[in-house]
């Protein structure tokens, strides 16, 4: 029985080609972001994520304004708005906030509701 490390034939492809994987599905925020790793002591690493920065909303291209209402949650207005409640950062994107809980906090607030980042088209 050999004690050596068989590699998955998937993986060895994805090595020898450009093809990357992602950790991330690609509605998530951090899809396409790339990894780095730190070579430690001794022959450790350790992988991590490289830093992700929020794009100017600039970059959006409207489609609607929604007034915030009290009891509004983000992951309500991504559903009814975008289709999809994880994509509740793409609202946050659009309208600047570090923070998600911030942009609900006050009524009568208005949430710019927009394409994802880079996409054109015509308005609703």
């Amino acid at each position: 029985m050999s004690n050596s490390v068989q590699l998955d034939p998937v993986q060895a492809l994805l090595a020898q080609t450009s093809l990357q994987r992602t950790l991330f599905a690609s509605t998530s925020r951090y899809y396409g972001i790339e990894t780095e790793t730190l070579e430690l002591l001794q022959g450790k690493s350790i992988v991590y994520l490289r830093r992700r920065f929020v794009p100017p909303p600039e970059r959006f291209q409207m489609l609607q304004e929604h007034t915030v209402v009290q009891g509004d949650r983000l992951d309500n207005l991504a559903g009814q708005y975008l289709g999809d409640p994880t994509l509740f950062w793409r609202i946050c994107d659009a309208n600047r906030a570090m923070r998600p809980e911030e942009l609900t906090e006050a009524a009568g607030r208005k949430l710019r509701i927009t394409l994802p980042e880079g996409i054109t088209g015509s308005s609703l």
